[in-house]
């Protein structure tokens, strides 16, 4: 079997107001894989990316992923970022689908097999809506998906603070409002449903930690991306001020990227994100460096 061609797909969907990129790998025996790039407003980009290395993927053997990874990844002289990491990640993904399809199995199976019958996910609790208007409007929405069995929920900080009403993300305005909320959803919900906040990288450290330490007593699940993720050891510092479980990573782009939160044990939950983090071949490399250091994984 051959690679005949290489093609990209991006769907725009009004309703989420977002694009999504796809990746399609056609042979020569008629099978296709497809795979999603998951960086986005960066379409053209990863477009041209994939373009560019088409006529090198014309040809090749498609089972020969890691082979075809490592020729995408290092076969280049400069280094690579995110846009990159999610071009390989959309090729690489098609061609797991592609070998699944070829021999008649479940990509899973190719993995090492399934390993649970269930996974446990959360449910986006946000609403809109200002100030405490905002927060009632959250909880009876969360309250109606616990009703249908959702036992993880998430928000973000400071969203339906009044800053956000104004295009200005005001920290101190979204501390307050996001630990109100999260009391109110921790009285709404009773203690064994799981809560989890993302910070959206939008916190210095100084605010991280200070809102990190007002919840901490009504036990959030984990608190996601508290720092942006330009300077992983800063975490560091973070990490010897609260006690919060850390979860992140969703915007990291290879192996690499993670070195630091790994080895250094500055995170608790790994969110690696496979459609921006090299795809499959990538992520189970990097969850098995996660399981030598007890870091659990929480996909995103």
């Amino acid at each position: 079997m051959k690679i005949t061609d290489v093609k990209t797909f991006v769907v725009w969907v009004p309703e989420k107001g977002r694009n999504f990129t796809f990746v399609k790998v056609y042979t020569d025996e008629g099978l296709t894989g497809l795979g999603e790039a998951g960086v986005t407003w960066k379409e053209d980009a990863i477009r041209g990316l994939i373009d560019t290395w088409a006529p090198n993927l014309i040809g090749m053997d498609p089972s020969r992923i890691e082979h075809i990874w490592q020729t995408l990844w290092r076969g280049q002289f400069f280094r690579g970022g995110h846009v990159h990491g999610a071009a390989v990640a959309a090729i690489d993904i098609a061609l797991w689908d592609l070998r699944g399809k070829a021999l008649g199995v479940p990509t899973y199976d190719l993995l090492g097999g399934r390993t649970r019958d269930y996974a446990r996910c959360y449910c986006h609790v946000q609403q809109r809506g200002q100030g405490d208007a905002g927060i009632q409007a959250m909880v009876d929405y969360a309250k109606e998906r616990v009703a249908e069995g959702w036992e993880f929920v998430r928000y973000g900080v400071g969203e339906g603070s009044s800053g956000e009403r104004e295009g200005i993300y005001e920290q101190s305005k979204a501390l307050r409002w996001t630990v109100d909320a999260f009391a109110a959803l921790r009285d709404a919900l009773g203690p064994e449903i799981e809560i989890c906040v993302d910070f959206h990288q939008r916190t210095t450290p100084t605010y991280a930690i200070q809102l990190a330490r007002e919840l901490e007593p009504m036990r959030p699940f984990f608190i996601e991306d508290p720092l942006r993720a330009e300077n992983a050891s800063e975490f560091a510092y973070l990490r010897q001020h609260i006690a919060a479980p850390i979860a992140t990573g969703e915007q990291l782009a290879s192996k690499w990227d993670w070195q630091v939160l790994i080895e250094q044990d500055l995170m608790d939950y790994c969110r690696i994100d496979l459609c921006i983090s090299g795809g499959l071949t990538e992520a189970k490399k990097i969850a098995g460096w996660c399981e030598t250091h007890y870091i659990e994984q929480a996909p995103h």
